[in-house]
């Protein structure tokens, strides 16, 4: 197939892509630069490869900081085109770049929605380093939880899943919204109230008995990560109203289960808590989530996901309790994700039991290895799965990515 027709395709799958004759823009470009709101200070980081753009920035002004990802991104020849989604007073304004790409330099033109076009200039800091396969071939077969490892990828590693439409995780005014709510519960198994958020779908009611996931943050994060660095809320609400997802309710727990539950000082020294969190999750929050709520206490209709340290929470309590989960997923599952033989001592009843096992993690992750060993493991005992390999590394843009396809998937 020649090459015009591989990038009508990607562009009609919505893909982020660049072509072969395309300049070098991999690494990170600053720019500062004044708006009619002030001056704008951003870091861009670009990453080309197979066949696809992605980028993202840090913008700061007047001493706040904010993260950027970019959608729509383009590279063609010397152009460099891609959109940046911004919240401004509640609205959400589209901002289209368009760039000229020099040696160590970027021309842009700026146009923030119809209120002004701005043009600044951005400038080479660094490339990234390259990592060659011989250096690739040298590395222990034990995996390392060393984010500077680098990715070795295997023909089993591939993107199953198209990228989201641009804007799925954007708010739209014209749908029904659900609501997010704080719940507190009684943990007896920390002796002491806990906290969990809860998102009621559009058109909560008391007479309709609901699907139930339970959705873990990262070890560094609480029952507000996902809220805060996800957009689940939106991208719930977006599914919701596309039909794409049956409506469900969706408890953002704290994975750290002792009395001080907060992420402060060694967070790596709250390993037990998250292991205790098995049984405050199963004895104290799903009972309490039953008691406030109207939802389905059949386990069909129970899912447990999570990202990284909450990946791997939700693969060892959930495939460990398959009489109370159905459908499990682990989103770029952490070091404390236990051996796939562990996991799934018996093939035979993980087969019968489970309706999803959902494994994903970014391409450029340096903990892709528990993913990939968990995914060899359940091939070898053909244990039905989805292994989806995404763009990105250890970041909510993947994490979002994974909600996205994983809640289509649920309670079908």
């Amino acid at each position: 197939m020649k090459q015009p027709v591989l990038l009508i395709l990607a562009s009609l799958l919505g893909l982020l892509a660049f072509d072969t004759r395309a300049a070098d823009i991999n690494g990170q470009w600053r720019a500062d630069f004044d708006t009619q709101i002030g001056t704008q200070k951003y870091v861009f980081t670009f990453r080309t490869e197979d066949g696809r753009v992605t980028g993202k920035a840090t913008a700061e002004m007047n001493d706040q900081k904010r993260a950027a990802e970019f959608k729509e991104a383009r590279l063609e020849g010397d152009t460099l085109t891609f959109v940046e989604m911004l919240n401004i007073q509640d609205k959400v304004v589209r901002i289209q770049y368009t760039g000229r790409v020099g040696a160590d330099e970027i021309a842009f033109t700026r146009q923030v929605g119809d209120f002004a076009t701005e043009q600044f200039k951005a400038t080479r800091e660094a490339r990234p380093v390259a990592t060659s396969a011989a250096t690739a071939a040298e590395l222990p077969a034990e995996p390392r939880a060393n984010f500077g490892r680098p990715v070795v990828l295997g023909p089993d590693d591939k993107h199953i899943y198209p990228d989201p439409p641009a804007e799925f995780d954007v708010l739209r005014p014209d749908i029904a919204h659900g609501r997010l709510e704080l719940m507190t519960y009684d943990s007896k198994t920390v002796g002491n109230p806990r906290k969990a958020l809860v998102y009621l779908p559009p058109g909560y009611a008391a007479d309709v008995k609901y699907p139930v996931l339970y959705l873990l943050h990262g070890i560094g994060g609480d029952e507000e990560e996902w809220h805060q660095h996800g957009s689940p809320e939106v991208i719930l609400d977006n599914l919701i109203a596309d039909k794409k997802a049956v409506p469900m309710i969706v408890v953002f727990p704290n994975g750290r289960a002792q009395p001080n539950d907060r992420a402060e000082g060694n967070i790596y020294a709250a390993a037990p808590a998250l292991a205790n969190f098995e049984q405050d999750l199963l004895k104290d929050l799903i009972p309490s989530v039953q008691a406030k709520y109207s939802v389905s206490t059949n386990r069909e209709k129970r899912a447990l996901a999570g990202l990284s340290m909450g990946g791997g929470q939700s693969l060892n309590f959930g495939l460990a309790h398959l009489d109370t989960f159905a459908w499990i997923g682990g989103f770029s599952s952490a070091p404390n994700t236990k051996p796939p033989e562990a996991l799934v001592p018996d093939p035979g009843k993980a087969t019968a039991l489970l309706k999803l096992l959902w494994i994903s993690c970014g391409d450029h992750d340096g903990l892709i290895n528990f993913s990939q060993r968990t995914h060899a493991y359940l091939k070898g005992k053909n244990v039905p799965h989805i292994w989806q390999l995404d763009y990105g590394m250890h970041e909510f843009k993947v994490w979002k990515r994974d909600l996205y396809q994983f809640a289509q998937l649920i309670f079908r």
